[in-house]
């Protein structure tokens, strides 16, 4: 294709800086490096910032419920901005934390449900606890050995003996 370009008269120089442009992106999208980086911390950001809201509606556990999963789902998703949404469900889903994808996915699923649907404010806390552990053992996928260091703790500190 760059040779076709090439063979083509005239703008030859505004032809190869819109090729070079679409080489950045990695086909992914039309963003720059910069946009790129801009749009990851406002989607960070604003996950954080809904996070943070949901400790102030702590008492009313559905507002809670659906501002702190909103934050964790932007939170989460800012990362797409980076790597591009195809790598980061290539991430998601490998054999490595596919499992925890999954338990993290529908710990979300099962807390919006009891928010918006059941209207049950201890279901919903329940979910959201175990939404706040599954999110906590899916970014430790992240992180080498994370994993085995924190499930050999846990051993050690509730391994009683009677």
């Amino acid at each position: 294709m760059w040779k076709l370009k090439q063979l083509m008269p005239g703008g030859d120089e505004e032809r190869e800086e819109s090729f070079l442009e679409e080489e950045e992106s990695d086909g992914l999208c039309s963003l720059s490096y910069t946009q790129r980086m801009y749009a990851f911390a406002a989607c960070l950001v604003a996950g954080l910032a809904c996070m943070f809201l949901s400790m102030i509606v702590f008492i009313k556990p559905i507002k809670f419920a659906i501002l702190f999963t909103f934050g964790n789902l932007l939170a989460v998703g800012s990362t797409a901005f980076l790597i591009g949404p195809a790598q980061q469900i290539n991430m998601m889903f490998d054999s490595a934390r596919i499992y925890a994808t999954a338990v993290y996915l529908g710990c979300v699923v099962i807390a919006l449900i009891c928010a918006l649907l059941i209207h049950s404010k201890v279901l919903t806390l329940i979910a959201i606890i175990c939404e706040i552990c599954a999110l906590i053992w899916y970014s430790l996928s992240y992180i080498p050995f994370a994993r085995r260091i924190v499930s050999d703790l846990l051993v050690r500190f509730c391994d009683t003996e009677l």
